[in-house]
Formats: C-alpha cells, sequence, structure tokens
C-alpha cells in the first residue's frame, strides 16, 4: 500500500504559516484517492495555544464546503511537544484557517487581567482542480487552450464541429468560449443582455444544446470546455435593469456621483450645440480642440458652479454658528473643550483648523452642494471661547464677520481641492477627445454628432416607460463600467472615496452598465440571486471559468460567486484576467478566490529580450534546482508510519500564458508577422497553461474588433486533417507538434527549465527533474529589423546529455500591404495572411562522449524553430536516480554510535587538524570561506538555506559544477576517519557515500550541485535520526528545540588526540565550546563540563557519558576541590571555588536520573593524587593512581576539606600558569563561618567562579584585576552547598550513605549535615535578602546606604568589596533552581521578576545591571584602549548577555511561579511565559552555522565576534529546563489522575 501523503505546514508562534518566499500563498495539488492530508503543526506552548482555537473551513471528509462553517480543533498546550493537526484535503478550492486565542499577559507577580480573547489574521490554503480528459488527468500545466469567439464561429453545428475538429487535432485540450448566453445592443460577446439564456441564434434549444455540444467536444476531440464569467457589468440594455435600477450605481444609491452626472450630461448638451457655440465639430488640429476645451471651462464647468459640491456655505454657517452663540446653545464634543485654552490669541488659521477638526461634517464624500457644513453649537463654543458668552452688549455684528472669515480660511483649501481636480478633469477630457479624433493611433471617429458624440458618455440613462416610472427618476442614471491606468484592484472607482467619475479617469464602456453589489446580499437581493444562478450555471456545463476583468470585481464578490461554482463542480478550474500592477495585490486574489491561473500574455513583449523574460517567468524552476522534500521518499524511519512527509515550497501564482489572447493585437501587427511560430514555439516551452485564440495559427494579420466585426472564421485546420508538419495556411501542422510536446511536459512534469537569451535568438531547454528526459528549442524570433538574415549563432553545448532532432521549421508570409488588403477584402470570412511553414536543413547536432553540440549551418531566418528531443545517459538508472540517492542511507548509518557520529556530523577546524595530525581540516569553499565544520552538519548548514531559496548562484554551487572535489571530500574524509581504531563502523557510511557520488560524478556538471544535496541531504537525515533514536525518550519524542539542542551533545562529545580525561588512555570528552575550546588544555574544563554534564549527558540519555566524566573528575579531586582546567589529568589547575560544587550536584542529578544512578557511590576511582594530601606531582608519579576511592569517599572529603577550610598556594604559581594574574591572586583561601553555615572564599585578586575574567592590559592599567572577583559567599555557592548537604543527610538517614556528617571547629567537634544545611537555611534570607521596604533592612544583614535594588537577592555576601554584594547579576537563580526551599516563594517570584524587566535579553541574561556604573554591555577582547573597565575585554562579565544562565532563570522562573499557580490553565501559562522568553534561543539555534548556542551575545542580543559560536553549557541549561518541564507535567498529571480518583475537581 502506498504511503500517504503529508503536507507539512509549519506555522509561527502568530498562527502565520511558516513558507518561505515571505508571503503566505499556499499552493496545494488536486485532492487524491485516498486524500493526502495537511498537517498544520505549531509548538506546544506558542502564544496562540493559550484558550487556543485552530479554525478551518476545509470540509471533513463526506462534507461540502461551506464557506462559513469553521472546523474547530482546541489547542492544548504542551511544553515537551509540537501540537499536529491533521486536515484530508478531499475537495478543490480556496479554503480558510485562522486561531482563535486569548493573548498572554506581560508577567507580574500580581494578579493582572487577562487581555481580550483575540484571533490572527485569517490565511488561505488553495487546492489545484482535478481535470480529466477522457478519463486521463490533465494536470494544469498541461493544458493548451483555444479561444474562440462564438459570433464568428459560423452556423452551429456545421461550422462549430469542423471547428472543433481542427482545434482538437492541433493538440489542443480545452476551448475557451467567449460568453455564450444573450448579447446586448452593441453585440459585444462581454456586453450580456441576459445572464440566464444562451443565444438563441446558436442554441435554440437551450440548455440541451449546450449540454450536447459540450459532451461532443471532450468524446469526439478531446476538448475541455471553458467560458467567461462576466460579474461587475452587464449591457446597456438589459432587460432586468428597468425593473432593478439599485443594481447599479445611480444618485440614490451612490448620491456621491450627483456631480459626476451633472458634468456628464452637461458635456453630452454642450457636444450636442458646438455650432451653437462657434465651435468646430470636425478636428484638424490641436488647436481646434483648444477651442473647444476653452469653451468647456467657461461654458460647462463654470456654468455648473461644481465648486460648490467642495465648500461649505459662508453665509449659512457664519450665521447659523453666531445664531447659536446669541441663544446660548453652545457645546463641544468630549475632549475637545480644554483644546480652546488660549483661543484669544489664535490666529485665523489656527480658529479654521479647530474648527475643521472639531465642527466640520460632511467630510466624508462628495455629495450634495455645500455638503460640508459646520456644527453651528460647537463653532459657538468657539465664538464662546475668544468672546466670551453672549450678552446684551455682545458684539453680534463682529462675532459673525469673525466667523465669516474663519469659513472663507476654511473654503480656501477646498477651492484649492477643486481647483486640482478641474485640472484634471480638463486634461482628461483633452486628451482622451485628441486620442478619438486626432492621434495616429487613435480611431479617428471624424465630426462630432449624435452617432460620434464629442465625449463617450459615462452613465446609461434608463428610458422612461412604465417600469421606470416606478422608480425616482434620479436613480435612472446608471453608471457604466470602464477602467483606469494603474488603478488599485482593490478600491471600488464608483464608490463613495473615488471621485474617477468626475474627473473623467474612466475609459468607459458604453455598452456596459457597472453592477452594484454592495457589501452583501442584502444590500442588492435580486443582483446577487441573478448572478449567482448565472454563475451557477456556467459551472453546470463548463469545467473552467475565466472571470472578466477580475480586478475590477470587488473580491468577496467574486468569493460567493466562486463557491456557488463549486457547489455545482468543486474541480471547475479558475482562470482570471487580472491586472492589478501589483504582486502583492495578485496574491491575494489568487490566495483568496482559489485561482488555477492567471493570464498573461505573451504579446506584450516588445523585444527578444522581454520575451526571454517572460519565459523565464514562466518556465518553471532552474535546471538542477533544489526543490526537494526533505524526506525524498526513499528511506523511512524504522517503525515510522509509513507516510510520505513533503515540505510545502514557496509557490509563485500559475500562468496561463497565451501566445496571443482575443484582446492582443497579432505579431503582424506589433512584430512581425513571421515571428507567430517562434513566439508560439517559446509559449509551448513554458511550465504553465498555455493558450491561443482562433486566427493566430492562421496568421491573421490584425486583431479581430469583437463589437464591430462581421465576417466568419474560416481556417485550413478546419477544412482538413491535420498532421504534424509543414505546408500553407499558417502554422497548425507545427503548432500541433509543439502542443503535443506542451502536453507531455505538463503530465510528466518537465518542470525545470533553462532559458539563454541571445541576441535575436532565445533558447529554452525543459526537461524532466527525475529521468532528466527533456525539450531544447532554439528560436530565432522576429521583431521588427530584424531582415531575413541569419545572425552568428554560438553552439549550444548540451554536457552530458544525448540529443536527438525532431524538428527544425520557419515560416514565411507575405505581410506585404497588398496582402492584407486582399485579406481584408473578404467581406464574408476572416482570413490569414498567406503564409507557408517549411522544413530547414541548417542544423547540425554532434555527439560524443562529453554531450551535445548544437550548430546552425545554414539558413535559419527570422521566424525559425529548431526542436530538440534530448536525455542524459548517466541519469538513467534501474529505481531512477533519484531514488537511488536517498535510499540505503538509514541501514549504512544504523550501526554507529554518538561517537561515531561526532565524526559523522560535526569536528571543527581545530578538531579535524588534532586527529589527522594537522593534515586535515574543514573544506573551504572558494568565495564562501571555509565551512564550520568538517562534517555533514557543516555541509548542512550551507546548503539547508540554498536549497530553501533554491540559490543556484551560491557559490557552492559553482564550486561544485567545477568539479568533484567537494564529494571526494565528503566521502573520502569518513573513509579515513574508519582506519581509526573502535571507529571502523564509519566503513559503511563512508562506502554509501562513495557508490552515491560515483554516481553523481558520471552527470552533467550543471547537475552536481543537485544530487550532491540531495545525497548530502539524506545522509544527513539519517544520522541525526540515528543520533535521536540513541537519546532518552523525552528527546526522541521532545519538540524540535529540544532535538537540536540534544545535539549539541553529539557536538561536544568527541575523540581526540590531545585531550581526554585521562592522562594515560584517550576517551571521548566534552568540549566547553566550539571553536575556542577544542583541543588540548582547553577543551574540557571542571565548571564547564558539571554545568554542561545535567543537559548535554543525563537529560539525552548518555549515561555511561556521564559516569566516565564523573569518574574522571573524581580521581583528579585534591584541596577538596575539582580543576578547573584538566588537561587530561596531567597538568590540572584548582583555581575555581565553584566547580566542585556543580560537580557534586551532577552526582546528585546522576543518583536521581540515571538508571541505578546509586551505584555509582560504590565506584571506586584511582586517585591521581593522594586523598586528604596537597601535594603536587606529576601524573607519571609512582604515587599517582596508586590510592583508590570510593565516589562515596569523594564526596566526603570534599565536604570535610571544606569544612576544615583550606589556605593554599595554587601548584606551580606563577606566571607559568597564568601570565595575566597578579601573585595575591594565586593564593587561596575557603573557610566556613559556623554561625551560618556558609562557604567563604577569595580575594580580590582571583576570580574563583564563572565569572572569571582578569584584566590583561597593561596600556589600560587594569592586568591582575580581576573583571569580578566575586570573594566572599557567592549565592549559586550557598545554594549548590546547602542542595549537597540537604541530598547527603537524607542519603544517610535512607541508609545509602555512610557519612552522617563533618568534623568542624564547633562544639563538640563535628556537625551533622543536616544540621549544617539547618544553618544555612535559617540564616540565607537574612544574609540574601534585600527587602523592598527600608523600614525592614533591620531584619537583614544590610547597609542601607549601599542598596542599588530592592526586592532581589545579593549576588554576594561578606565580599572583600561591600558595594559588589549589592550588585543585580544572573545567578540568585542557580540557587533558587538547586535549593527552592531556601527562598520564600513571594520574595524570590519577586526577585526573579526583577530580573526579569532588568537582565533578561533576546536569548542571554546580562551578566550585570543596566542601572549599575560598572555596566558595559559590549564584549570586544581586542579592546586596546586605555578603557580600565572595556581594555582587553576585561568587562566579559559586567553586561553582556551570557546565554547559560537563560536556563537557570527561566528554570527558577518555572519553578516558583507554578508554586503559586492553582489550576491546570494557570499552569500552562506558566509554562507559556517561560516558552515566550525562549523564542531568542529558538531562532538562534535554526539560523546559525554552528548548530548551537552561542556563549554570549553583546547588547539587546546583537552579535558579539569575540563569542564562542556554540557553547556546551548554553545548550545545555535549555535542555535542563525541558527535563524539568517534563518531570513536573508528570508529576502534574499524577496528581491531577490522584485527585480526580478521589472525586476532587481539578
Amino acid at each position: 500500500m502506498a504511503p500517504t501523503s503529508v503536507y507539512l505546514l509549519p506555522l509561527l508562534d502568530n498562527g502565520a504559516p511558516d513558507v518561505p518566499g515571505g508571503h503566505s500563498y499556499i499552493h496545494l495539488p488536486p485532492p487524491t484517492e485516498p486524500s493526502y492530508v495537511l498537517r498544520f503543526t505549531i509548538d506546544g506552548t506558542s502564544s496562540v495555544c493559550r484558550h487556543g482555537t485552530f479554525c478551518t473551513n476545509m470540509p471533513a471528509p463526506g462534507d461540502k464546503f461551506e464557506r462559513t462553517k469553521f472546523r474547530e480543533f482546541k489547542l492544548k498546550p504542551d511544553f515537551n511537544r509540537s501540537i499536529e493537526i491533521d486536515v484530508p484535503v478531499t475537495t478543490a478550492g480556496a479554503f480558510a484557517f485562522y486561531t482563535k486565542y486569548t493573548p498572554l499577559p506581560e508577567f507580574s507577580t500580581e494578579e493582572v487581567s487577562s487581555p481580550a480573547p483575540t484571533k490572527t489574521p485569517t490565511y488561505y490554503v488553495d487546492v489545484s482542480p482535478s481535470l480529466a480528459v477522457r478519463g486521463e488527468t490533465l494536470p494544469l500545466d498541461g493544458l493548451s487552450i483555444f479561444s474562440i469567439l462564438s459570433k464568428f464561429m459560423g452556423s452551429n453545428p456545421q461550422d462549430w464541429d469542423k471547428h472543433f475538429k481542427g482545434i482538437g487535432q492541433r493538440g489542443y485540450n480545452m476551448v475557451h468560449f467567449t460568453p455564450l448566453v444573450q448579447r446586448g445592443i452593441s453585440n459585444s460577446p462581454y456586453s450580456i443582455a441576459d445572464q440566464l439564456v444562451f443565444d438563441p441564434k446558436y442554441f435554440p434549444n437551450g440548455e440541451s444544446d449546450i449540454e450536447r455540444m459540450i459532451s461532443h467536444m471532450e468524446a469526439d476531440y478531446g476538448l475541455l470546455p471553458m467560458t467567461d464569467v462576466v460579474w461587475n457589468h452587464t449591457a446597456n440594455n438589459s432587460k432586468w435593469l428597468e425593473e432593478h435600477p439599485d443594481s447599479g450605481y445611480n444618485l440614490t444609491t451612490a448620491p456621491w456621483l450627483e456631480s459626476a452626472e451633472l458634468l456628464d450630461a452637461a458635456l453630452l448638451d454642450y457636444g450636442k450645440k458646438l455650432s451653437q457655440h462657434g465651435m468646430p465639430t470636425t478636428l484638424n488640429s490641436v488647436a481646434d480642440l483648444d477651442k473647444i476645451m476653452a469653451g468647456i471651462k467657461s461654458k460647462v464647468i463654470g456654468g455648473l458652479k461644481l465648486w460648490e459640491y467642495y465648500v461649505a456655505d459662508v453665509e449659512r454657517d457664519a450665521k447659523g454658528s453666531t445664531t447659536a452663540w446669541r441663544e446660548g446653545n453652545a457645546s463641544t464634543r468630549s475632549g475637545s473643550a480644554h483644546a480652546l485654552d488660549g483661543a484669544q490669541s489664535w490666529s485665523l488659521k489656527q480658529k479654521a483648523d479647530w474648527i475643521v477638526d472639531h465642527a466640520l461634517t460632511g467630510n466624508d464624500m462628495l455629495g450634495e452642494r455645500f455638503r460640508r457644513r459646520v456644527r453651528p453649537e460647537i463653532a459657538a463654543s468657539l465664538l464662546t471661547a475668544t468672546r466670551g458668552s453672549f450678552s446684551k452688549n455682545a458684539d453680534e455684528e463682529g462675532a459673525f464677520l469673525e466667523m465669516h472669515a474663519i469659513m472663507n480660511e476654511i473654503n480656501a483649501a477646498y477651492y484649492k481641492e477643486y481647483d486640482a481636480d478641474v485640472a484634471v478633469i480638463m486634461d482628461q477630457l483633452k486628451n482622451r477627445i485628441k486620442y478619438l479624433r486626432l492621434d495616429d493611433n487613435g480611431p479617428k471617429q471624424g465630426a462630432i454628432g449624435e452617432s460620434s458624440p464629442l465625449i463617450e458618455s459615462y452613465f446609461t440613462r434608463l428610458p422612461k416607460n412604465e417600469k421606470t416610472s416606478k422608480h425616482d427618476p434620479r436613480s435612472l442614471a446608471l453608471v457604466n463600467n470602464g477602467w483606469i491606468w494603474a488603478a488599485d484592484a482593490m478600491k471600488d472607482n464608483a464608490g463613495s472615496s473615488s471621485r474617477s467619475y468626475l474627473k473623467r479617469e474612466v475609459i468607459i464602456w458604453g455598452d456596459c452598465v457597472k453592477l452594484r453589489y454592495g457589501t452583501g446580499p442584502q444590500d442588492s437581493p435580486f443582483l446577487w440571486d441573478h448572478m449567482a444562478k448565472y454563475t451557477r450555471l456556467m459551472a453546470k456545463y463548463f469545467q473552467g471559468i475565466r472571470i472578466d476583468n477580475c480586478h475590477s470585481t470587488p473580491i468577496h464578490v467574486a468569493e460567493y460567486m466562486l463557491d456557488q461554482a463549486r457547489t455545482i463542480n468543486p474541480n471547475c478550474a479558475v482562470f482570471a484576467e487580472l491586472f492589478s500592477g501589483s504582486e502583492g495585490t495578485d496574491f491575494v486574489f489568487v490566495k483568496r478566490l482559489g485561482i488555477a491561473a492567471l493570464i498573461r500574455e505573451a504579446m506584450q513583449a516588445w523585444s527578444t529580450g522581454e520575451m526571454s523574460r517572460l519565459v523565464h517567468m514562466h518556465g518553471g524552476i532552474p535546471i538542477g534546482s533544489f526543490m526537494l522534500d526533505e524526506t525524498s521518499g526513499a528511506d523511512t524511519k524504522p517503525g515510522a508510519v509509513d507516510e510520505r512527509v513533503h515540505r510545502i515550497r514557496q509557490s509563485n501564482v500559475h500562468a496561463l500564458l497565451y501566445d496571443c489572447t482575443h484582446d492582443n493585437e497579432t505579431p503582424a501587427q506589433k512584430r512581425d508577422a513571421r515571428d507567430t511560430l517562434p513566439n508560439a514555439a517559446l509559449v509551448a516551452m513554458c511550465a504553465c497553461a498555455t493558450g491561443s485564440v482562433m486566427g493566430y495559427d492562421e496568421v491573421y494579420p490584425a486583431l479581430v474588433d469583437l463589437v464591430s466585426e462581421k465576417r466568419q472564421y474560416v481556417s485550413q485546420s478546419s477544412e482538413e486533417d491535420v498532421n504534424v508538419g509543414t505546408g500553407p495556411g499558417g502554422i497548425g501542422g507545427v503548432k500541433k507538434l509543439l502542443n503535443e510536446i506542451h502536453v507531455r511536459m505538463g503530465k510528466e512534469g518537465y518542470d525545470e527549465t533553462y532559458i539563454d537569451h541571445r541576441d535575436q535568438y532565445v533558447t529554452v531547454h525543459r526537461v524532466n527533474p527525475e529521468t532528466r528526459h527533456g525539450y531544447f528549442l532554439i528560436a530565432h524570433t522576429a521583431y521588427p529589423g530584424y531582415g531575413n538574415s541569419t545572425p552568428k549563432f554560438e553552439p549550444v553545448s548540451l554536457g552530458g546529455s544525448r540529443a536527438k532532432t525532431v524538428g527544425v521549421y520557419s515560416l514565411e508570409v507575405d505581410a506585404s500591404q497588398a496582402a492584407k488588403d486582399k485579406v481584408n477584402a473578404d467581406k464574408a470570412y476572416l482570413r490569414g495572411l498567406p503564409s507557408q511553414t517549411k522544413q530547414l536543413d541548417s542544423i547540425k547536432v554532434e555527439q560524443d562522449r562529453d554531450g551535445a553540440l548544437i550548430s546552425i549551418t545554414g539558413p535559419f531566418p527570422p521566424g525559425s524553430i529548431a526542436l530538440f528531443e534530448t536525455s542524459v545517459p548517466a541519469a538513467e538508472h534501474a529505481d531512477g536516480l533519484d531514488k537511488y540517492v536517498t535510499s540505503g542511507a538509514r541501514d549504512a548509518f544504523q550501526h554507529l554510535a554518538l561517537r561515531h557520529l561526532n565524526f559523522v556530523l560535526y569536528r571543527c577546524e581545530a578538531e579535524e587538524r588534532d586527529i589527522s595530525d594537522g593534515r586535515d581540516g574543514v573544506y573551504t569553499i572558494p568565495d564562501h570561506g571555509a565551512l564550520v565544520y568538517a562534517g555533514l552538519q557543516g555541509w548542512w548548514s550551507v546548503l539547508k538555506d540554498v536549497i530553501r531559496e533554491n540559490n543556484l548562484g551560491h557559490p557552492m554551487c559553482d564550486h561544485l559544477r567545477q568539479g568533484p572535489w567537494a564529494l571526494d571530500y565528503c566521502a573520502g574524509r569518513l573513509e579515513k576517519l574508519a582506519h581509526l581504531k573502535g571507529y571502523e563502523e564509519l566503513k559503511e557510511p563512508a562506502h554509501w557515500l562513495r557508490l552515491r557520488f560515483n554516481a553523481v560524478n558520471k552527470l552533467p556538471s550543471y547537475l552536481r550541485p543537485r544530487y550532491f544535496a540531495m545525497i548530502i541531504q539524506t545522509a544527513y537525515n539519517a544520522a541525526w535520526d540515528r543520533a535521536i533514536a540513541q537519546m532518552s525518550e523525552g528527546v526522541q519524542h521532545g519538540p524540535d528545540l529540544l532535538k537540536r539542542l540534544a545535539m549539541v551533545s553529539v557536538q561536544m562529545s568527541g575523540y581526540m588526540k590531545s585531550a581526554s580525561l585521562y592522562p594515560h588512555h584517550q576517551v571521548p570528552c566534552l568540549a566547553a565550546g566550539l571553536p575556542h575550546f577544542a583541543v588540548e588544555w582547553a577543551r574540557c574544563w571542571g565548571r564547564d563540563t558539571f554545568i554542561s554534564l545535567r543537559g548535554l549527558l543525563l537529560g539525552t540519555g548518555r549515561f555511561s557519558n556521564a559516569r566516565e566524566h564523573i569518574l574522571a573528575f573524581g580521581s583528579v579531586v585534591k584541596h577538596g576541590m575539582i580543576p578547573n582546567l584538566l588537561s587530561s589529568g596531567k597538568v590540572t589547575r584548582y583555581n575555581s571555588r565553584d566547580s566542585v560544587w556543580f560537580f557534586l550536584q551532577c552526582i546528585q542529578d546522576y543518583t536521581q536520573m540515571a538508571p541505578n544512578g546509586m551505584t555509582i557511590l560504590k565506584d571506586a576511582i584511582k586517585r591521581r593524587y593522594l586523598p586528604y594530601d596537597d601535594t603536587w606531582f606529576p601524573w607519571d608519579d609512582e604515587r599517582a593512581y596508586s590510592k583508590v576511592s570510593t565516589v562515596e569517599d569523594i564526596i566526603q572529603e570534599c565536604l570535610q576539606r571544606h569544612a576544615w577550610g583550606m589556605s593554599f598556594r595554587e601548584a606551580n604559581a606563577g606566571p607559568g600558569i597564568d601570565s595575566q594574574m597578579s601573585d595575591e591572586g594565586f593564593n587561596i583561601e575557603i573557610h566556613v563561618d559556623w554561625k551560618n553555615g556558609i562557604v567563604f572564599g577569595g580575594n580580590q585578586w582571583n576570580c574563583g567562579t564563572w565569572m572569571d575574567k582578569m584584566g590583561e592590559s597593561t596600556k589600560a592599567g587594569n592586568k591582575g584585576y580581576p573583571g569580578s572577583p566575586r570573594d566572599g559567599a557567592a549565592i549559586e555557592i550557598t545554594g549548590l552547598l546547602y542542595s549537597t548537604l540537604k541530598w547527603v543527610a537524607e542519603m544517610n538517614a535512607n541508609g545509602q550513605y555512610r557519612y552522617d556528617g563533618v568534623k568542624a571547629d564547633v562544639p563538640g567537634g563535628s556537625i551533622t549535615f543536616k544540621d549544617w544545611a539547618a544553618k544555612i537555611k535559617d540564616n540565607f534570607e537574612r544574609c540574601y535578602f534585600v527587602p523592598l521596604d527600608a523600614s525592614e533592612d533591620g531584619q537583614y544583614d544590610v547597609n542601607t546606604g549601599m542598596i542599588n535594588r530592592r526586592g532581589i537577592y545579593k549576588d554576594l555576601y561578606r565580599s572583600g568589596v561591600e558595594w559588589q554584594d549589592y550588585q543585580l547579576r544572573p545567578n540568585a537563580p542557580i540557587a533558587m533552581t538547586v535549593a527552592p526551599d531556601l527562598f520564600s516563594p513571594e520574595k524570590a517570584l519577586h526577585a526573579l521578576s526583577v530580573i526579569d524587566k532588568n537582565l533578561r535579553g533576546p536569548t542571554g541574561m546580562a551578566t550585570l545591571d543596566p542601572s549599575d556604573l560598572n555596566y558595559r554591555p559590549n564584549y570586544i577582547n581586542s579592546d586596546d584602549s586605555d578603557d580600565f573597565r572595556t581594555a582587553k575585554g576585561r568587562n566579559y562579565h559586567s553586561g553582556p548577555e551570557w546565554i547559560w544562565p537563560t536556563g537557570w532563570f527561566l528554570r527558577a522562573l518555572l519553578k516558583f511561579d507554578l508554586m503559586r499557580r492553582k489550576t491546570a490553565e494557570e499552569r500552562v501559562e506558566s509554562y507559556q511565559q517561560v516558552t515566550r522568553r525562549l523564542h531568542g534561543c529558538m531562532e538562534m539555534i535554526k539560523t546559525t552555522p554552528w548548530a548551537g548556542l552561542t556563549e554570549l551575545t553583546n547588547q539587546n542580543g546583537s552579535m558579539c565576534n569575540d563569542s564562542s559560536p556554540t557553547q556546551a553549557w548554553s545548550a545545555s541549561c535549555i535542555i535542563d529546563l525541558f527535563h524539568d518541564a517534563q518531570q513536573m507535567s508528570a508529576e502534574w498529571e499524577e496528581e491531577s489522575t490522584t485527585q480526580k480518583m478521589n472525586g476532587l475537581k481539578v
């Protein structure tokens, strides 16, 4: 059984579709049986999931589509999953979707009101119609459409049948009929008198004749029917208008047209009386026209007093305002009274502006005369403000004059507006009359008179009769339809906001009345009903409909009518004549209406170059394109659901490209008649639906006039059988061949095209991307001036291809004036110019092992074409090359462990050099640069964007076309690595790559990028899936972000020659970050390892790796500490006071997270140094590794040494181990204050915590000065200490840990862990909390004068410089996470909110409060200034935003926020607040080529060039967050289940 096809549509956090290309046009293939699935996916805690409901009107299987019927899918938030909504696609059309949700409120520790529910914008999915001819599927791109005008077809059925036969024999498969219903008085097919009656001249039996004709067309000639629908106008003599004049725009339905109608009538009257006015009636010059225009301005426009439609009545409004003032009726609108302050001193302009803003009405449209008016009571308030309230002594005359002046000031602007519009009116009238009467390219209508009026009327005036007498006379003048240059397609040019009819901007169709639909059926019930019946009638019989003047049709009307059509025929193919002038507007129409294709016209091209551009636009995607599904279909995951997942790609609007339409001038008019053949061939080579018109193949001399022409069609193709070949009477025989090729290419998916413009020539190569079979065209175009010669044509080389000549043809046409006169002299028939197609013998094809070389060797004049069939022998694989190169990868990678996958996927430059002893590094692509990894991720990081954008011009693609070096590198690298001991498993994937690349190397070089990408993509997916499959269930089934983060564990853990966990043998070890911390001593750090271990190793299920790191660092414990610099255990350095506490926390985490984790406590470890002995000796000294301790003993040693206190100087202290440190900095002091149980340590000359940047600049004087010494008791160390004490106390109580305490300088000489922990808890908030209320300072150990922020926890306690204690830094959340019971929940949550507002950046956490005087947020390590704070990057931790604290902050926020949440809904909000704050990390890991999270950013998330671009702890701490969330969710579910079982309401 075939796999289910799934089209994947990810949604962004705001509910918008995540589709490449910057627009939301989503185009899907026709419905299938069984149905394919559209899968919407969204992150489980996306913003729109809050009270979220996903809504779509895509019907359920078995249901009919209803536009307003939306199915609802509740979005159940889930922090650990993505939500998937599967919608089977069962019918074609345009479907909407949106999401209703309640926005997430801003985070607050107080109760906040929930925002009002809202919804996303509406988005659309278009599903193509399913077409078939004689039972055979016909894709849209396989359509070849032929347009005919029924009035020229002759008698039906005799003449019509002959024409159908000729059309079918020429290879067309759809006939486009201009409207077949009853025409209006003008006899234009598009001026329809009765939409519901088929033309009785041709269809005397109405629908039965139509049905018989259409059945005959398909059965006998393989032709589908298509017709126009005309919705935006009707014939000016449509009888139903007399009963329903409200269907149009008249002076009752559109009163704003009053001035336009008045002007139109006056112009008509003036035109009739030209002689009376002494004006010429025959125009012989522009001077004659100027005389008439002068008369229009003075006698028509001036006489109409049109300015009265613009201005306010000064006398009326001045008098009314003064009267209201006198009578005490002054009042103001809400909010405007205060705006009168100081009005007594205002200028006239200020007063006028106030009146316009507050008192003027009638500004909404140009309606009746003096529509603009002032509300007298409001204007009176201005008089009150300037003159005081009216009294006996008030100057009423002065008030009137003041208002009079104000009104004149107001009107001044409107007179300017009027003058500007009159200028437009005059300009439009003059240009139109000039075109019609004088211009050489115009119709030169002749004398002005009754039959040829001065102007074309903008209105149809209905006759006065019994029917019309029932209506208001103002309703009988109806606006005619027309078009406007560069008009906004979304604007009604007869609407109240438009003055186009007044300004005479409309090029009018005098035989068509513009229809007024309003906002819905309620505004014009008859019209909506009538046109819906008409639409259903057309859909009943015609497989396709063409929306005439779609750009002038209100989009809501078109939506409604198409819904009507699709209720009759769901697979009705909709085409549209849409000339909006805006690609964005085109998209709006297409996606909302489900338009299958927009009509485009090849005859609009004015040159060979422009024609080449049109073909390029509609030719398909480039040859060798990357438009691939990320799952190519050959490999499936073991045990996976049998699905073929397609990623929805960017789609352009589909086209129906005509070589010539019934509205276009012919090649004989616009170009050279001989261009009929190359133009047709170029159109046929396009990867879209194509069309032609009767008369084009016959080489008509000119455009046929739809209205006035009365002759009938005649075509040689209609009189005799049509065979492929040459002959007289047009291009019918060659067109048959072109159509056959076009239809085949459309049916078989020849989607890739290469177009080349060479002077007068255009070459097109279109191929099937899977079989590589193709067709190649050379077209010698014919434009004016090209003559009869054959310009030089450089031979075309088709590398790696075979080419076989299909045909070489030329068109000869007698286009002389005599020939045209003879053709036009035939009063009965429309005939083409004398023409002849001929076969040429002027093409040579040379074939060798490198491919085909095609040359022009003889005459090949303009109007010639050469067609070839091509193939690529190397692509002719038994199973298909695409399938071969994308199959078998999962089997090849199935035995790889994660350590192998580190080599396969990653390895930065330093790592690659390390393993190859300096011989090999990452790959460098010319003009692009070095890849970040040698493994597949390095290639995929570049390729994923190249594929997404189909960027064949990328330097990588150029490089791949130039040679096979990249292919050899990828396969050869794994072949070499497979010889390493323990990495023999790499042989299989190396062999798989080599075989696939060998197949690709046989292909033409232009295909190498495509197939290289397919292979890399397939291998990458197989390696990725193999890695994920070896990780924890939480990762395997978690969201995409968690998987990406988990892969950082593979990235960071690898085998090195220069670094290991042990000095005497090599094992994989964690890197702190890449590429800065990749090799030798810089790779493995104690602090970084144990901040990273929980997430990267425990959280991913890599328990053995975690255990190895714990045991290795346990082996080098000394001074009760682990080294920060491990150096493989050779030269360890003990200068970090916090590392051991992260180490002990990880052992605790291991015991709780790993299966049988408690057993680690009994693991025996050989000690690098002697237990409880601080003596340093080399790693190969006989004492090294001579003693053994258990993990339990090592834990105890660490605690005991701290309890005793330590004072030591680092071994080998001096410049040899740290050239920046001052001498005092090498002295390490650690002790416990037994009054509170807190561990203190460090001094102002060293930096024993993670904020460990040492000043390095002699120039700035900061060398030896730590950027942040953090001596005293750092809050995170106190939290980690408490966590450890509480843990060991609990284990001891449970009999799992044999020690109950430590010896210490306390009464009795010892203290239990339980008591030590209690001391800390009892004193913690007193020592660290800074109260919100200063009156509470006495309850805490604070110095009020030092406090900068309140309601926070100190960063330090009793440091060497007191003010440093009070700095706001992101360290308290670490303590909150590991030791939440040290904190009062309310205080902790408030402190977190302060951190959230002040430290949280887009991705990281600012390392210092922006209000701190030392805040310096931009880290530049190379800074060689004399600035003490920033030189040489001393501000590393003084403001730059580090990523890893984000994880701890969000863990703490989630933990403490959940404590106050009582309901499931409230808890979801906590998760969503956290998710909102992860957005920056999500974007970073998706977009960075390093596929990780950077070490830090500068201010507001800006890039820091000195940051390590992927850092272990940055990713790890976010994984920790996911693990916590999974645990908390599980606990909540368990608690909820228990409560339900106990009958409690949750």
